[in-house]
């Protein structure tokens, strides 16, 4: 038995998500699209709002790796689906807490992801990686992911580059 569960987020959730996006921001501040001083300075009504907006749907959704009672979470993964790719979910906002890398955490977050997306009707996930993060890009090999070979620019720091990685459901 693990020691968290994977679910959904809810808007009771905002004080808690928001200390892990926070951790999350200052631990790898080149992965995500704002800053540590952007997200601080997000009211938490409108954080509140934002992930009661990803807690139902088919388009939107975020997950989280709750240890259960008032602890810090321990992991995030969102899915969204872009315009242009309506049978494929992005995963974004990955993030697993240091103590708890390199274990089951990520392959359970992407597995509600997947869940979530097949139930949508969606056969594909895909997500971005910085280029040179090989830790990342070896996690998620072996979780089935392969790497395209397209590389697209990020999409905050423009002189990096992403690449991206796609598997079937």
């Amino acid at each position: 038995m693990n020691g968290w569960n994977v679910r959904r987020v809810t808007a009771d959730d905002a004080a808690r998500m928001r200390a892990l996006r926070l951790e999350m921001l200052a631990d790898h501040p080149l992965a995500y699209l704002e800053t540590l001083a952007q997200h601080a300075a997000r009211s938490h009504e409108g954080y509140r709002r934002r992930l009661a907006q990803a807690a139902r749907g088919g388009q939107l959704a975020q997950f989280v790796a709750d240890p259960g009672g008032r602890g810090r979470l321990i992991g995030h993964a969102g899915g969204t689906v872009m315009a242009g790719s309506p049978d494929e979910t992005v995963i974004f906002a990955v993030y697993v807490t240091p103590a708890h890398r390199g274990g089951k955490v990520l392959a359970d977050l992407v597995e509600a992801v997947a869940s979530w997306s097949r139930a949508a009707g969606r056969e594909g996930l895909m997500l971005e990686v910085v280029t040179g993060n090989g830790r990342a890009v070896r996690a998620y090999e072996k979780l089935g992911f392969e790497d395209t070979g397209e590389r697209v620019p990020h999409p905050v720091v423009p002189v990096l580059t992403e690449l991206r990685m796609r598997r079937r459901i």
